[in-house]
């Protein structure tokens, strides 16, 4: 089953101006809060390059850009032509320049559409020439999507070859989703770390179902990968595999063509031991971009997951407070910016001003070409 806010944001408000306000008057107050801050002296602005965007909600979005230091943002969940893609385009255009679509593919049509890979494969040039940045990929593929004989469509099935060497012809990177926390393979119990998660949605739980598992599903994902040596791919939410850091590595050794994102995966790889998580930022510096997941509606707001109650704006302040203490300080054991996610606390890994330039908006900015419409700092 699909992540309910990927087919429609979840309604829970949050006022943005609140959220600027309290911003503002919490940064005054607590400015000097990370004691072991090994970042910059001055804030690098961000580029996000995974989030899920209303085309109703820019005005929302701006604000809470200019509140959290944000310079850029990518709406992943563009659709195609037909399919929410102008709309989506539209929205972007009334931002400045500050935001950029990636288009998706009607999989569910794929058991109706004669000579579905072809017609995709057109679609994405369009898709191009409309001003996509980018194709993504949802979990959908190896979990939800099927072809006319009713099985599962894998992550690596060789029919979907021509779309993804397509991506690669056409110069759009690839952010794909294979699977999900290897918790939400485990029973929905309490003994389960993701139990508050899954207890508000009890429909993410895979244990149980007619799925493939979590290790074939990543396996699948490297295939598909390194199947394509000249299509870039994203591998989001920290290469699909957060748990398992050398798994992620090998598949970054193996695979130049590959970057992985850090969407709302910073409660989950905080809790490895910094010292070798921030070796691992240092080695691969040039290819982790940054991302939060965050979705943004008219009325509706997720901060890379969910839970029972709205967000309040001090949530907010928390979820980009927290996150700049990870990246930025070498703090220990302070609380995550995702609590539905987990009640563990993390680590910081304080990488150096020269490497969060890079991860927090010049590789993106490399990667996708960016014209970016801000100062930098």
């Amino acid at each position: 089953m699909l992540r309910p806010f990927k087919q429609r944001l979840i309604a829970v408000g949050v006022g943005c101006a609140a959220v600027l306000c309290l911003s503002l008057a919490l940064f005054a107050c607590q400015k000097s809060t990370s004691h072991r801050q090994t970042g910059p002296s001055k804030p690098v602005r961000w580029v996000d390059v995974h989030a899920h965007i209303s085309p109703q909600a820019v005005d929302r979005v701006l604000a809470i850009l200019d509140a959290h230091g944000i310079e850029h943002i990518f709406n992943l969940s563009g659709g195609f032509p037909g399919g929410g893609l102008e709309q989506n385009l539209a929205a972007a255009a009334r931002s400045g320049g500050r935001i950029s679509v990636m288009c998706t593919i009607p999989w569910r049509a794929y058991p109706r559409v004669r000579r579905f890979e072809p017609q995709v494969v057109q679609l994405l040039g369009r898709c191009k020439k409309m001003g996509a940045v980018g194709l993504k990929i949802s979990k959908g593929l190896g979990l939800a999507f099927r072809d006319p004989q009713g099985r599962l469509l894998a992550v690596d099935d060789p029919r979907l070859d021509p779309i993804f060497a397509a991506a690669g012809r056409l110069g759009l990177p690839v952010s794909i989703h294979t699977g999900d926390p290897q918790a939400f393979w485990r029973p929905n119990t309490p003994a389960n770390e993701r139990y508050a998660e899954l207890s508000v949605h009890p429909g993410w739980s895979f244990h149980g179902q007619a799925v493939p598992s979590w290790e074939a599903l990543w396996q699948q994902f490297a295939a598909r990968v390194r199947r394509h040596p000249r299509t870039v791919f994203v591998g989001v939410h920290f290469g699909n595999a957060p748990e398992d850091l050398d798994r992620v590595d090998r598949l970054l050794r193996d695979c130049p063509n590959l970057y992985i994102d850090t969407a709302a995966r910073v409660p989950e790889i905080g809790r490895h031991p910094a010292h070798k998580l921030r070796a691992f930022f240092l080695k691969h510096q040039d290819r982790i971009l940054f991302g939060t997941d965050l979705g943004v509606g008219r009325r509706s707001l997720m901060l890379g997951s969910s839970g029972a109650e709205e967000p309040t704006p001090a949530d907010v302040v928390h979820f980009y407070k927290s996150t700049r203490r990870f990246f930025e300080t070498r703090d220990k054991h302070f609380a995550h910016p995702t609590p539905i996610q987990g009640t563990w606390k993390i680590d910081g890994i304080g990488l150096p001003a020269a490497v969060l330039r890079k991860i927090y908006r010049d590789n993106a900015v490399k990667l996708f070409g960016l014209k970016l419409k801000l100062k930098s700092k």
